[in-house]
């Protein structure tokens, strides 16, 4: 086994240059996403009370994005239209595709240091190697799918978060309260 010795040679090539790209990518993958915090706000007045006083219920979210335990507040707090705005909440759970989502990159992440690692301290036994670059290769082409994968399920997830908590959201809420 050789020693540690740095080498920024790697860096230059497109294997080395590619890892950093990916480790940046995935820096923006779950700082972005594990970070997010959104509300929405509904304006709401009471004709049937014939007070014509606009109030705004709203609630807020964010990563792990389980809609189903949001609930809408009024600031200030408020018993708006006689009502007990607390009692209803957002509709959906998407936890499972931004955990997917934000564990991968953390994994990704993780991967690329120890790529880059290896590239950089380790670039005699890399290249003497026969075995290491093809398993890098093997590891690079899974963690392309798995990263593929990944997104398409954080995308659809964050469309249907759009739709959620978008302009159609009190069509959903009579619904879903009419059911009730």
């Amino acid at each position: 086994m050789s020693a540690f010795q740095i080498n920024l040679n790697p860096l230059k090539d497109l294997i080395g240059f590619i890892k950093v790209l990916q480790w940046i990518a995935s820096i923006f993958a779950f700082a972005t996403c594990g970070g997010f915090k959104g509300k929405t706000e509904i304006l709401v007045n009471c004709p049937l009370l014939k007070v014509n006083e606009n109030h705004t219920v709203e609630a807020t979210f964010g990563y792990l994005f389980r809609l189903n335990q949001a609930s809408f507040r009024s600031h200030p707090v408020v018993n708006v239209c006689n009502g007990n705005w607390s009692s209803h909440f957002l509709i959906g759970n998407y936890s499972s595709s931004a955990q997917f989502y934000v564990t991968f990159a953390i994994f990704v992440f993780l991967y690329c240091i120890a790529a880059l690692l290896l590239y950089v301290g380790y670039t005699n036994l890399y290249r003497d190697s026969h075995k290491l670059p093809m398993i890098d290769f093997v590891v690079t082409l899974v963690v392309t799918f798995l990263w593929l994968v990944s997104t398409s399920a954080w995308a659809k997830a964050l469309t249907d978060i759009k739709i959620a908590t978008g302009h159609n959201i009190l069509q959903e809420l009579s619904s879903v309260n009419s059911q009730k």
